[in-house]
């Protein structure tokens, strides 16, 4: 009877301990709300957005930050910091409350109390320390898989303080055609229901999202429209159909009133700058150049592992090997297709096609120029894919350095927003659905050769919603319109 009564007690212990963090979490969420409309202060957790989540993601966003930082990271302690940044003069910007969060964990005896730790830490974004930035208008030309994910995080970031949804351009924009669009904007089948208000108006040919009205135009020629018309000025222009992919068929954009800058979703061809955000970005004059490229979301996968390996160890040669989900552009049955084996059902095949990733890699790392090779696998699932990198490096090494070089980079540096460290040994594909980094480290299936120099590296990526993510980050620094932060 006693044992009995022991676990019942524990049993209700539990579940009393789990509804006291529920509240904390739900007010830690309050508190975030509270800065990112009264303040425009984002808080993420090691880069995972809180915005729009619930007190059980934030709980779980927690527990999953320990398996990296090996430190217990606690929600009463997320709530007092984000409380402390609340009352704080701390201006418009992005604040990774897990860092904060380790931090305070790891240096509060040297601080007075929670508010002298803040603005200790924070004092480069103090109001007066930064420079607001005005508001840009954005163009979607083309409303896909990208594109519709584009607008969903448009108008969920920054709250119409950066980058602004202005219009929407496809083919048609009959009564039917808005319609499917806003149907197909708020229904997703992978990455569910849009949380929030979507309503077109057939009158006015607008699509009413949180507040914002966007526009839903048609064009069978990028120069015809006079943006101007509908108030649209200085606007970035992101194409994300693929049919035009040179300087030249970009360049009509730019012949279009209203249109300042234009960027490709898509790699783009000749002399256009691939931007891999976290990488090269820095190495492109966004005053001087016009037309940007985001290059690919294998390209953004690849890039950032591998300049950490070359830079810590140099890599002699390598092979990457894409597995990735089926796209639009295959068929979903049997039929003529322009490239070979795409025209094979996507739905029941393994499907070899190429890729060019290995090239647009030595674009943003020049120092593997020559030295990469690389192929593509499509395959039956629909969104997250996988590149397997074999790679021969210039020195000896093992399983335990590389896992802990990248480990360290997700945690911090300059890549922490494209690289997440994954320690499940039960991790496949779908769970890495809506994960904003375009790098997501497998280091349970790192493998290394007897001669310590060959090794096999998988990373994950979600090719839709992460690589979207990156295609933003690119945005806001053309725009001119990126926050300073702490991350």
């Amino acid at each position: 009877m006693t044992t009995t009564k022991n676990l019942n007690g524990n049993y209700e212990k539990s579940l009393n301990d789990w509804a006291y963090q529920e509240k904390l979490a739900n007010e830690f969420i309050t508190v975030v709300y509270k800065l990112f409309y009264d303040k425009s202060i984002e808080l993420v957790l090691f880069r995972s957005q809180l915005i729009d989540r619930s007190a059980n993601m934030v709980l779980y966003r927690h527990s999953y930050a320990e398996n990296i930082i090996d430190k217990p990271l606690r929600i009463k302690d997320s709530l007092k910091l984000a409380k402390a940044i609340l009352h704080s003069d701390v201006g418009p910007s992005r604040i990774d409350i897990g860092r904060l969060n380790r931090e305070w964990t790891e240096e509060n005896k040297s601080f007075v109390d929670e508010d002298d730790f803040v603005n200790t830490k924070l004092k480069h974004l103090k109001n007066g320390n930064t420079t607001p930035c005005k508001p840009r208008d954005v163009i979607l030309f083309g409303f896909g898989r990208i594109g519709r994910l584009l607008a969903r995080q448009l108008i969920v970031q920054g709250n119409g303080h950066q980058l602004r949804v202005r219009a929407i351009v496809t083919r048609g924009n009959d009564d039917l055609h808005i319609i499917k669009r806003a149907s197909l904007f708020r229904h997703d089948s992978v990455h569910g229901p849009f949380r929030g208000v979507a309503i077109e108006s057939l009158d006015d040919k607008t699509i009413y999202i949180n507040g914002h009205k966007v526009l839903m135009l048609a064009t069978q020629n990028p120069e015809d429209i006079d943006y101007t018309e509908y108030g649209i000025k200085n606007a970035i222009l992101i194409d994300n159909t693929g049919v035009f992919r040179d300087r030249d068929g970009l360049n009509r954009h730019l012949n279009a009133n209203g249109v300042d800058k234009v960027l490709l979703t898509a790699p783009g061809k000749g002399d256009i700058p691939n931007i891999v955000y976290g990488i090269n970005e820095s190495e492109v004059d966004v005053d001087k150049e016009k037309i940007f490229s985001a290059a690919s979301c294998t390209t953004n996968a690849s890039t950032p592992i591998l300049y950490l390996i070359e830079k810590e160890f140099g890599i002699e040669k390598g092979h990457l090997e894409t597995v990735h989900s089926f796209t639009n552009d295959q068929n979903l049955l049997d039929n003529y297709h322009k490239k070979y084996r795409r025209g094979r059902a996507a739905p029941i095949n393994l499907v070899i096609t190429e890729t060019g990733a290995a090239s647009a890699v030595a674009k943003a790392i020049p120092s593997l120029s020559g030295k990469l090779t690389g192929n593509a696998i499509r395959v039956p699932t629909p969104n997250v894919s996988l590149v397997i990198m074999s790679l021969t490096l210039k020195r000896e090494t093992s399983v335990e350095e590389i896992n802990e070089l990248v480990r360290q980079a997700s945690l911090k540096g300059n890549l922490v927003q494209q690289i997440k460290y994954s320690t499940s040994n039960d991790a496949v594909s779908s769970d890495f659905i809506g994960e904003s980094v375009t790098s997501i480290f497998d280091s349970q299936a790192t493998k290394i050769s007897n001669d310590r120099k060959s090794i096999v590296i998988y990373v994950w990526y979600d090719n839709e919603f992460g690589y979207a993510i990156q295609v933003i980050r690119v945005a806001k620094m053309i725009a001119k319109v990126l926050r300073p932060t702490y991350y």
